[in-house]
């Protein structure tokens, strides 16, 4: 049997990237998934696809993760479609990086309400559909930032360690109705974006890794599997870093 089998999972920014990585992943272990991005375009439809040929329910959504409103109203139409929800994964994100001398209150407000901000916003539409359910497991991105810092990323950092802190309140407030709170913490994970940087670039990050490589999306989706399936029934409250022993 699929480790997932018969579950309804919603990954929140899912159209391409890491994301998409954990949608068609768990949809491999036999997960309906509802996904969400800002927009529903061309990379949302082809996710979509991808999605579906794999022989699951899936329906794409456009949602602004960090509006209380929208997210309300989305998940109401996800729980109208599917009937129930057991995987949350809280994974939309931005970065606007810069340093703190230069950094803008704009760009700061920005990232802590698309990364932390739609945390909450997406928990807290789920919390009455996983609390009626008497079980379900939310997944949460953080990153190596959030439990390190990173220099020139103090919104970013800022978003990334409020979601460990969040998780872990959660989980304690949650676990009475079997409702487990994890998060992911990647490291260097190369997608279109990290994709983009000098072949030097890669390599010196590469040399700081002691497994000598950038993570792939599906590392990370990896990961995600084993905090939505009953492997990980017992677990709850954790930080799982996926970073290839970068942040020893």
């Amino acid at each position: 049997m699929k480790l997932l089998e018969g579950k309804v999972a919603l990954v929140t920014g899912a159209a391409r990237g890491i994301g998409k990585a954990i949608a068609l992943r768990f949809a491999a272990e036999g997960c309906s998934v509802a996904f969400t991005d800002l927009e529903y375009n061309e990379a949302a439809k082809a996710t979509e696809i991808e999605i579906a040929a794999l022989g699951v329910k899936v329906k794409g959504y456009a949602s602004n993760a960090a509006n209380y409103e929208d997210t309300q109203r989305v998940v109401n139409e996800i729980v109208a479609n599917f009937g129930r929800i057991d995987i949350l994964v809280n994974n939309a994100g931005i970065t606007k990086d810069g340093a703190l001398k230069r950094m803008t209150e704009a760009q700061w407000d920005a990232v802590i309400a698309v990364n932390l901000k739609s945390v909450f916003n997406f928990t807290k539409a789920v919390q009455p559909i996983m609390w009626k359910q008497a079980g379900g497991s939310v997944i949460n991105m953080s990153s190596v930032v959030g439990v390190s810092g990173n220099a020139n990323q103090c919104n970013y950092a800022a978003s990334k360690a409020g979601i460990i802190g969040f998780t872990q309140s959660a989980a304690k407030e949650m676990g009475t109705r079997n409702i487990r709170h994890n998060a992911i913490a990647p490291g260097f994970i190369i997608t279109e974006m990290t994709g983009q940087l000098p072949e030097e670039v890669k390599k010196e990050w590469a040399a700081k890794i002691p497994l000598q490589r950038g993570g792939t999306p599906e590392d990370v989706a990896n990961a995600c599997v084993f905090f939505a399936s009953d492997l990980s029934a017992y677990v709850t409250g954790q930080v799982l870093t996926v970073c290839g022993g970068m942040n020893i």
